[in-house]
């Protein structure tokens, strides 16, 4: 049985991914189309056919979704589907509103620097709250059900072929310029999805571990859990410390440790989200 999703939850959810459809709908109308670069998926499919025929970019980018949303809506999941519908369809509107209003730069770079940026944000908005702009992920999805192909390479070989199609329509500098646009994009959405603020998983193996606990607790205000594990070649027990740090007190962790036992075997990790538990800091008096 699914747990229902509390009301305002969804509500935050579209609210997000509408103002994520708008910032895609600026970065393209203002800062992409303008000067001939395209993004990959959909999208990029939909800015070579408007150019082609003189039909609206949003027109192409609903109908095109549509299918795909259609054939996947048993694999992705109803909830999936609506955010996905909802999100292309203000894309679609947006786009067509903001068409025909002046470019804020005429210089390619900027263009395809800030425009991937804001495209980046706004989708990785979409993404964070559960929907998707982009059709060719969910036939990834299905490719990935049938042949042995992982949901990234399908996409991959979908972009390559998009990219190199602007090259024949766009010129290969416009082409070159779309890859540059692709690629701030992708590193935005990772950003935006994942946050600013990562956290490091730290594991300690030490002899002197209930020393360096108490050390990290009192000078960084870090609760630590301590693991019982056994070494595999001596058989030995074996305390493993274990704590959640952030990326700017690493520095300061590594100095305790050093102090304490020169000899501890540490293994750090990134972690992208923490939920529950102890991971505020403690007050230190």
């Amino acid at each position: 049985m699914h747990r229902k999703i509390p009301l305002s939850v969804q509500v935050r959810r579209f609210v997000f991914i509408f103002f994520g459809a708008v910032l895609v709908s600026i970065g393209l109308e203002l800062f992409l189309v303008p000067n001939n670069i395209i993004d990959g998926g959909i999208i990029g499919i939909s800015i070579i056919l408007s150019y082609i025929t003189n039909i609206p970019i949003g027109t192409f980018t609903f109908f095109l979704n549509l299918p795909f949303l259609i054939v996947g809506y048993k694999q992705i999941g109803k909830s999936f589907a609506l955010y996905t519908l909802f999100g292309v369809a203000i894309l679609s509107l947006t786009v067509n509103l903001l068409h025909g209003l002046p470019t804020v730069t005429k210089e390619p770079i900027l263009a395809t620097v800030f425009g991937g940026i804001i495209l980046g944000v706004g989708v990785g908005l979409i993404i964070r709250n559960g929907g998707s702009l982009d059709g060719t992920e969910i036939v990834a999805i299905l490719f990935n059900k049938k042949f042995p192909f992982s949901v990234g390479e399908v996409v991959m070989f979908f972009n390559i072929f998009i990219l190199g199609s602007a090259g024949f329509v766009f010129g290969w500098d416009r082409a070159m310029y779309s890859l540059i646009t692709y690629f701030i994009a992708f590193k935005m959405i990772d950003l935006t999805i994942e946050g600013f603020e990562e956290s490091k998983a730290v594991w300690i193996i030490s002899d002197k571990s209930g020393e360096i606990g108490e050390t990290l607790l009192a000078r960084l205000g870090r609760g630590v859990t301590y693991l019982h594990g056994e070494g595999g070649y001596s058989g030995e027990g074996k305390k493993v410390l274990f704590t959640v740090i952030t990326r700017l007190e690493l520095a300061k962790l590594k100095s305790i440790v050093e102090d304490i036992d020169p000899n501890a075997f540490l293994a750090i990790g990134n972690i992208h989200e923490t939920k529950g538990g102890q991971f505020k800091k403690k007050a230190i008096h």
